[in-house]
Formats: structure tokens, C-alpha cells, sequence
């Protein structure tokens, strides 16, 4: 086997992990799904044991990703990129980067419900940073409980007990910004001039 393949089947770990922290799955939840041993995936993504088609088939089918995507293979031809959306507990989710391992970005639908839905905390390692850009998101937050419109902006650790979801059963559609443990958004803004700067 050439140096370059063994560059590309050594990076597959790294990049599984990255992709199902981001996905906010756990190693459990993730052996449950693709019928494939908790230690098993636990060594694929350490670099323990060796990137097969026989395991990387089932993990494209989980996270819905092509399997070049998996391996990092180039792409060639066509340039365009094609957003391909995943459902994910009953949301739609957009991906709008693909670099496993740095932060990732999201657009997010959550749709319509006759009845809002109840509340389930999740924990998961990261920080997320969000921007509505529609509806009224409702963002559950440890003991907080907050209503959230169009414009506004969250940043929070995503090791504290957290939820989305829509305050009024209306759709809710907003950005989402997904980093490693430590990775933080930085928002920069231009002080307003005020009616005295201007006179």
C-alpha cells in the first residue's frame, strides 16, 4: 500500500470522530444504529484498527454522507456542492461546511408541530453558537428557559443540559455553528455612530 493511502486510512479515525461529536451521538447510540461493537468503533476512531468498506458502509448510511466524504477521498468533476439535508430528532439539519474536525456549519429547520414538543436535555461535548433567522426558538439551557426571535444570537457550552425547539409550534429556522471543546464563535461589531459623531 503507497504512503498516500496510508495518509488517507490514517486520518479516517480523526474525521469519524469529529463527525459524531458533531452529530452529538454517542459511541452507544452510534453502535445501536449501524449494528457495529462499541469497541470496535471506539478503535476505528482512535486509529486502533484499520478503515474497512465492510465498516466505514454502514457509518456513511447512520450519518448520510457519501463515503468519499468519510475518507477524505478528492473530489473531481463536478465543483458544485451539493447540500444534501439529513433529518435528525424530527429537525432538518443543512450541512453548510465540509471539514470534519474544525467547526461545522449548520442551517436548521425546525418544523411546524400542532403541539409543541416537551423538552429533552442533552449533553454532548463542544460549543455551539446559534442566530435565528425565523420563528421563535425556543432554547432550554440548564435552569434556563428562554424564548429567542428572529436576529438574536446564543453561545453556549454544549456540556450543560440544553434543547431546541419552537416556543410557539410554528417553524423555526436558524444557523447554527458547531466547534470542537474550547472553540468559541468571536463576533466583531462596528460601534453605531451616534447623532453627535455625525454633526
Amino acid at each position: 500500500m503507497d504512503g498516500g493511502t496510508e495518509d488517507v486510512l490514517g486520518a479516517v479515525g480523526a474525521r469519524l470522530r469529529a463527525l459524531r461529536r458533531a452529530r452529538g451521538i454517542t459511541l452507544a447510540d452510534l453502535a445501536a444504529t449501524t449494528g457495529v461493537s462499541e469497541s470496535t468503533l471506539s478503535r476505528l476512531e482512535s486509529g486502533q484498527r484499520r478503515a474497512t468498506l465492510e465498516l466505514l458502509l454502514p457509518l456513511a448510511r447512520t450519518y448520510d454522507v457519501p463515503l468519499d466524504d468519510l475518507v477524505g477521498a478528492p473530489r473531481t468533476g463536478d465543483p458544485r456542492i451539493h447540500l444534501k439535508p439529513m433529518r435528525r430528532y424530527g429537525m432538518i439539519f443543512v450541512p453548510l461546511s465540509r471539514r470534519p474536525g474544525s467547526t461545522q456549519a449548520f442551517k436548521m429547520i425546525i418544523p411546524a408541530r400542532p403541539e409543541p414538543l416537551e423538552p429533552t436535555p442533552q449533553t454532548h461535548e463542544g460549543f455551539e453558537w446559534l442566530y435565528v433567522l425565523s420563528g421563535r426558538l425556543r432554547l432550554v439551557l440548564g435552569e434556563r428557559d428562554l424564548t429567542m426571535t428572529a436576529g438574536e444570537i446564543a453561545e453556549f457550552d454544549t456540556s450543560l443540559p440544553h434543547w431546541l425547539g419552537s416556543a410557539d409550534g410554528g417553524t423555526v429556522e436558524l444557523l447554527i455553528l458547531f466547534g470542537l471543546q474550547g472553540v468559541r464563535a468571536h463576533v466583531r461589531a462596528r460601534p453605531r455612530r451616534s447623532s453627535h459623531d455625525e454633526s
